[in-house]
């Protein structure tokens, strides 16, 4: 599923860098390799009368003792509205169970645990720009599933930190996307920010269709910057992006989870041309 933005879905880079540190508390890992869970796993959503929504894991978070998967709020809508505000589109109550199906095709379930569209509907967010900007979700694991979890992005590893100051118009930008056959690793270039640093708007070869909706976006120094939203189609096949450090910044402040943050990932980050 992919909000429609006017439709819905979204080198050796300089040295490898390290990752950052992973926040206190954080419980050992699968190996990369092995791990059944990374970002850019299947995320399935019930939208009602037994349909499901398609969408992909972004990154993973760590709150408390709480490990998360990150994908977008319209990916938990709960109808299939094409609308674009999140202040307005119904969105499926918390605790909601999530399918996760697994690398190596397992299935296992996780629980809705916070979405920003329930959120901002909750608080009567009259911030317009928000509305339509901020699409983020967090599934909540089953702790039984943590031990094959691993935050490394596949192929190209990483992340390496949360960016905090957008991307400039040009910076090179990557995401996993394996949904759907062919190119797996989408590269191009940010079109610049928009909406006071909420929105970034991106092109790809190819671009994110329905079913990357949720995807992560890195820039060129490994720093994960957004959640695919949207597509647009105005003839430029250019994606809308959700403002990650934006997005994480409203779920920590009015989630009602506590703070909750990006788990870097435990592989360098590292892309081929």
């Amino acid at each position: 599923m992919l909000a429609a933005a006017v439709a819905v879905l979204a080198v050796l880079a300089e040295p490898a860098a390290a990752a950052a540190p992973a926040p206190a508390g954080t419980p050992p890992f699968a190996p990369a390799a092995d791990a059944a869970i990374t970002p850019g796993v299947r995320m399935l959503s019930p939208v009602g009368d037994g349909a499901v929504s398609t969408c992909t894991a972004a990154f993973v978070f760590r709150g408390g003792d709480t490990t998360y998967l990150g994908y977008a709020a319209h990916c938990a809508g709960s109808g299939e509205s094409m609308g674009l505000s999140g202040c307005e589109e119904p969105a499926l109550p918390l605790g909601t169970d999530v399918v996760i199906e697994g690398n190596d095709g397992s299935r296992t379930a996780g629980r809705l645990a916070y979405t920003s569209w329930g959120t901002m509907q909750e608080r009567g967010e009259t911030d317009g720009a928000r509305c339509y900007s901020n699409d983020f979700a967090l599934v909540e694991l089953d702790p039984a599933d943590v031990e094959r979890v691993n935050p490394s992005v596949p192929v190209f590893g990483g992340p390496t930190a949360l960016d905090t100051d957008g991307t400039r118009r040009g910076e090179p930008v990557y995401s996993y996307q394996p949904r759907g056959g062919g190119t797996v690793v989408k590269q191009g270039r940010s079109l610049g920010v928009s909406a006071g640093g909420l929105f970034h708007r991106v092109e790809t070869v190819p671009p994110g269709r329905p079913g990357d909706s949720g995807s992560g976006y890195v820039d060129g120094d490994g720093d994960a910057f957004g959640v695919l939203s949207t597509l647009f189609l105005d003839g430029s096949s250019t994606n809308g992006v959700t403002d990650l450090a934006h997005a994480l910044a409203y779920a920590n402040a009015y989630g009602g989870i506590g703070r909750v943050a990006l788990v870097p990932g435990t592989e360098p980050f590292g892309v081929r041309t």
